[in-house]
């Protein structure tokens, strides 16, 4: 049985005061157990974000991660400092790592594996461009971006996998994908893994892209839809708890 996530994407916002005041008014939540509950902070406010979710249904994650697990690599981040901490995920292959970073396919391959030997669950992220959907190759590039990715990873499960399928033209930008649109990809990208030896039915697929309260519950009433990675919607308490509100309806 596939499980429900809503996890937030801070990015490169929020201060330790809003980090505060954010798990101050949700900390005594009484979320339900029917989905499970997810912040990625930065980097350096992870120990933070750790302490703050003390006796709540939060886990912690990374935005990103080193492809190796140790070294003369500045500035970045290990999978097993990431895991001593106690973190719980990372998310690997965003489009803004893709397109600003230049992050390649075995990057991602790397960054995926090292997620797994850490046992970090790795929320693998995978979107076209506009020119690209408008050309009708969105699930040529889905399934390229998976395949390029994960072929030879090893210890790959429905329980430490999670795909998001973000759109690149729906992020940050206010556009959304229709829901029948986005269950369309999500369907296709069930197929894709299957053929990876990966259970398509039993993987968890979110939707990220401008998801906010005001079209999450039309989203999320989709078939192959099962959460969203969301952005700016999960800055503020109110909005995420207006989110995580969808699935326990």
């Amino acid at each position: 049985m596939r499980e429900n996530y809503i996890v937030g994407n801070w990015k490169m916002n929020q201060g330790l005061k809003d980090i505060k005041d954010f798990f101050g008014v949700l900390k005594s939540e009484k979320f339900k157990a029917n989905c499970h509950y997810w912040i990625a902070p930065q980097a350096l406010h992870l120990p933070f974000c750790l302490e703050m979710i003390n006796n709540t249904n939060f886990k912690i994650g990374s935005q990103n991660l080193c492809f190796e697990t140790n070294g003369a690599f500045t500035g970045e981040i290990s999978s097993k400092a990431i895991k001593e901490l106690g973190c719980h995920f990372s998310i690997v292959g965003h489009s803004e790592r893709r397109s600003i970073y230049k992050e390649s396919y075995e990057d991602l391959k790397k960054k995926t594996q090292q997620a797994l030997d850490q046992n970090l669950v790795n929320i693998f992220c995978i979107g076209e461009t506009l020119e690209e959907r408008e050309a009708g190759k969105t699930i040529d590039i889905v399934k390229t971006q998976l395949t390029e990715s994960l072929s030879g990873i090893k210890g790959l499960n429905p329980k430490n996998f999670i795909v998001a399928y973000e759109p690149v033209w729906a992020i940050g930008t206010g556009k959304t994908a229709s829901p029948e649109q986005a269950e369309e990809v999500h369907s296709e990208i069930r197929k894709i893994l299957s053929s990876l030896s990966l259970s398509g039915d039993e993987t968890s697929i979110l939707y990220g892209g401008s998801v906010k309260p005001g079209n999450v519950k039309e989203l999320m009433s989709q078939t192959n839809i099962d959460g969203a990675l969301v952005g700016g919607a999960s800055l503020k308490p109110n909005d995420f708890r207006a989110l995580c509100a969808t699935f326990g309806e």
